[in-house]
């Protein structure tokens, strides 16, 4: 995803090109990224899928990135792991799970 990259994060895809051997995107430490695009948001559906493949590649909190054509990116993660994040980055720790 190349807004990732863009940021600096070092992030490659998987995915499609890999037919289920690694995850969407990987190279964010700690966290598992399902990336999506569809008109219609499937949240739950695709929650559950980073959740099983987060488990299955151990790589962490498991995290969708969705957009809609023309739309910009969102993200969606369970509060108590976004509250995890933001707490590290107030105190300036490193989060890696």
């Amino acid at each position: 995803m190349a807004i990732l990259r863009d940021h600096g994060y070092p992030v490659e895809r998987g995915g499609t090109q890999s037919f289920g051997q690694r995850p969407d995107l990987y190279g964010l430490d700690g966290v598992h990224l399902e990336i999506k695009r569809a008109e219609r948001a499937q949240v739950w559906a695709w929650m559950e899928q980073s959740q099983k493949d987060a488990q299955r590649f151990g790589d962490g909190v498991p995290t969708v990135i969705f957009r809609r054509s023309r739309s910009k990116w969102l993200i969606c993660m369970e509060l108590s792991d976004f509250l995890t994040f933001y707490q590290a980055a107030e105190t300036g720790e490193n989060r890696k799970k």
